[in-house]
């Protein structure tokens, strides 16, 4: 009498007969054996039918598979080093098979295929080994944010999808027509969870945000994940404390959970091993005079073209690329310019030009992965921020309203989930992070 299990467990059933139910992923076929390359969602494993051991018709049925076939295939586990299956080192002996579907011919082959075509079949692409392992990856990273913020004091709290008015930029805004009154897909839930800290202390809200920037790079979706703290009596290093540790144990958890899916990746894990406390951290300024010495030093016309920056200007793909490429772990830069950050944002003390803000970028040029801001608590800044930023006073006096009763130095900031996936598994473009992309140009399947 045979088990069903999962592939995943396999080496916990040494020499015992059992049952897995899955999808033909790869058939080779050699006179007598056939060689079944077997998923089931959990892992893959190769199943081994040979001709002597089995009934005439479970052999005619093996040799019929397709690519994709459905199947319940019963076997022997054996040890085998030499075994391509996941995990590692064990194989199936088949000793019965049964078809819950012939496949029709599958339109996602071992040949090269181009993005748009992998991207208009997204729903299939989703069962190639690649994708398999990245969106694991990102299952582990969902479970690891959650549980830092749980075990460290803050609360979840939804907040709405459906929003008045822009937290971020009003250029980057999807209207939405409610009931005759336009309203707004959400960028951000960050200023309803500055309310929530005055009942609740520490909160995060966790889900998606839109942002209709025209953006074809490979790190920008119109539509992504993102997860967002909010403290109250917490300043800007308090902040960065905050999301060092946190960041932090979202990479070691993956480092302990997926070690195998990052090997199938061929991800080098040494420079994911590194991200541990402390991480480094650099001032916009020092940023600045960073990239100008790297500018003097290269002959490149294109990169000193690219390096150009104007202090006041945010940081672009290349000057961020290039000042990861400095250091060996994530580094903060902070103290941005007023001018290029939201309104909302604490000015520095002594220098009103300059916000405290801050932003975490990964190392290997993967850009930003965190955007946070010591947020103002005072009323009166708050209002005059909103006139200068041409900002409707309407749609935020409740948020003004929170600086009346109790106001308090508070801190939060974004971590967007695919481009931190995209950074832990080495992948360089984000619409493999998150199951079904959404871009400027691209809203099928």
């Amino acid at each position: 009498m045979s088990r069903s299990i999962r592939i995943a467990d396999i080496a916990s059933y040494p020499g015992e007969t059992v049952t897995i139910h899955g999808w033909l992923t790869l058939k080779t076929g050699k006179g007598q054996l056939q060689f079944l390359r077997v998923r089931d969602g959990t892992g893959i494993i190769q199943a081994v039918v040979f001709k002597k051991d089995v009934p005439a018709d479970v052999f005619e049925a093996a040799r019929r598979l397709t690519q994709e076939s459905s199947l319940v295939v019963t076997g022997v586990v054996r040890a085998d080093d030499r075994s391509p299956g996941m995990p590692g080192g064990y194989e199936l002996g088949v000793t019965d098979l049964q078809l819950v579907q012939i496949a029709g011919e599958y339109p996602i082959t071992p040949k090269e295929h181009g993005p748009e075509f992998l991207l208009d079949n997204r729903h299939l692409w989703i069962r190639s080994s690649r994708q398999w392992a990245i969106l694991r990856v990102r299952a582990t990273v969902v479970r690891a944010i959650r549980e830092w913020l749980d075990q460290n004091g803050f609360i979840n709290m939804d907040t709405p999808i459906l929003t008045p008015a822009a937290g971020e930029g009003t250029t980057t805004l999807f209207e939405v027509d409610y009931f005759g009154e336009p309203t707004y897909l959400a960028q951000t839930g960050q200023l309803y969870n500055e309310a929530n800290i005055y009942s609740f202390g520490r909160v995060y809200c966790f889900g998606p945000t839109f942002r209709a920037e025209k953006s074809k790079t490979r790190r920008h979706l119109t539509e992504f994940w993102m997860v967002e703290p909010e403290a109250a009596f917490c300043d800007l290093d308090q902040l960065m404390e905050i999301e060092e540790q946190f960041v932090s144990y979202i990479v070691q958890r993956t480092l302990d959970e997926r070690r195998s899916e990052l090997a199938m990746l061929e991800r080098d894990i040494r420079a994911l091993e590194r991200v541990t406390p402390p991480f480094y951290r650099i001032s916009y300024d020092d940023a600045l005079h960073r990239l100008a010495e790297v500018q003097a030093r290269t002959e490149d016309p294109e990169l000193k073209e690219l390096l150009s920056v104007e202090w006041g200007s945010d940081f672009g793909s290349p000057h961020e690329t290039e000042l990861t490429a400095q250091f060996d772990k994530p580094v903060f830069v902070y103290g941005f310019p007023t001018q290029c950050k939201a309104f909302y944002m604490e000015p520095w003390p002594g220098r009103p030009e300059v916000s405290k803000s801050v932003d975490l970028l990964a190392p290997e040029g993967y850009g930003e992965i965190t955007g946070g801001s010591e947020r103002i608590s005072d009323p009166d800044l708050l209002e005059q921020r909103i006139r200068e930023h041409q900002l409707p006073p309407e749609a935020f006096s409740w948020y003004v309203d929170l600086r009346q009763y109790g106001s308090v130095p508070h801190s939060g900031f974004g971590l967007g989930v695919e481009r931190t996936v995209a950074w832990i598994t080495g992948t360089k473009h984000i619409r493999e992070t998150v199951p079904y992309p959404r871009m400027i140009n691209r809203v099928y399947p």
